[in-house]
Order: structure tokens, then C-alpha cells, then sequence
């Protein structure tokens, strides 16, 4: 992957047919479909179905909605505004599997949840679910949700310097082996909450 490659690229499709494998493969209702267009480098369509909870989350371009009993006669679809939610006891941090690896968590005010799945990660903030995230992974894992999580105010932010991910640049992504994959640890939060998240977070 070049810079100069990607700048004469108008639009990248990034598939993830199941996000979530593990939890798919045990039979677990928490996994998703997703499909994200990107234009100009910039996060544009998306779209996220989690077809056991029957759930679904996408982004037109102009707006992003939330369908709850999707495709079904009781479907029930609301837009997508800006959320800004206060931290409270009660509040609920995603992050991955790895991220013991080399972080750790300081318990205060609010709690942390693994799901092992990156579209639950990122799509249930957007509806109040979560104050937000901590991912490094690959683009198909995040441009899906990236155009509707957006559209919630909410932002990636490079964990070492708070820089906003808001275009795919080559070197963000790590080369061969894990092309695609996010060199840097990201939080994902709105603005309000990016400084009281990040100081619970200590590095090993």
C-alpha cells in the first residue's frame, strides 16, 4: 500500500462477512455483517446487521439510522443523532480481546466490556449502549460503522497523540503481514469524553 496509489483511488469497498467469528462459531447472538463504502478516502455509506438480534445500523451518506426487528413487520427504524453522554457509575467501555496485552484498566466511575466482536464495539455507542471504545484492527473490521458511529459525534482517536482518524492515510496501516491493520491503538469517544476515558487507561 502507497499513498500515491491510494490518492488515485476514488472509492474503497471494505467487506467483513462475519465480524465476530468466535462468537458465530459458538453459536453466540453477537456478531455482525458488515460493508462500508469509501470515498475519497473518507468514510461515506455503511452499513451493520446483526441478523440474530435482528438489528441493523447504516449509513446513506447524508444520515445514519438504527432498525430494531429489521426486515420485519414490527420494524421500528430511528436516526442516528449526536449523542453526548455522561460518564456515570453505570457506564460501559468496549474494547477488544487484546487489550491486556499491553494496557490496563483503572476501575473508577465506569466499567469495561470485552464482546470480541468490533461492530458491537462501534455500533452500540451510537444508540446509548456505551460511552465507547478502544480498538486497533483492520479496515473491514471498522468501515462499516465508521460513516454511522460519525453521525453520533463520535471520533477515533489515536490513543499516544489524540489525532483523529477521519481519512484512510497508508501510514496508519501497518505493510506486510497485516496490511490494512491499524498500526496504533485508537479510542473512540465523543470529544467531552476522550480525557476522562483515556485517564483510566495506564500503559503495561
Amino acid at each position: 500500500m502507497d499513498q500515491k496509489r491510494l490518492d488515485q483511488t476514488p472509492y474503497i469497498w471494505a467487506v467483513d462477512p462475519i465480524d465476530g467469528t468466535r462468537l458465530y462459531a459458538n453459536r453466540m447472538p453477537m456478531f455482525g455483517i458488515s460493508m462500508g463504502l469509501i470515498k475519497d478516502l473518507k468514510p461515506w455509506l455503511g452499513v451493520v446487521y446483526f441478523p440474530m438480534l435482528k438489528e441493523l445500523f447504516y449509513c446513506d451518506g447524508t444520515h445514519s439510522y438504527y432498525v430494531r426487528n429489521a426486515f420485519g413487520p414490527d420494524e421500528i427504524k430511528v436516526q442516528i443523532a449526536p449523542i453526548n453522554e455522561e460518564l456515570s457509575p453505570r457506564s460501559l467501555f468496549f474494547c477488544n480481546d487484546t487489550f491486556f496485552d499491553r494496557f490496563y484498566w483503572k476501575p473508577k466511575d465506569f466499567h469495561i466490556l470485552i464482546n470480541a466482536c468490533a461492530v458491537v464495539n462501534l455500533c452500540w455507542p451510537a444508540i446509548g449502549r456505551g460511552v465507547g471504545c478502544f480498538l486497533r484492527c483492520h479496515i473491514w473490521d471498522f468501515a462499516g460503522s465508521w460513516p454511522i458511529i460519525r453521525q453520533a459525534g463520535y471520533d477515533f482517536r489515536r490513543v499516544s497523540d489524540g489525532r483523529i482518524l477521519d481519512k484512510v492515510q497508508a501510514d496508519l496501516f501497518a505493510r506486510e503481514p497485516l496490511s490494512w491493520h491499524l498500526k496504533e491503538y485508537y479510542l473512540i469517544s465523543t470529544e467531552r469524553n476522550f480525557q476522562e476515558i483515556l485517564s483510566r487507561i495506564a500503559q503495561r
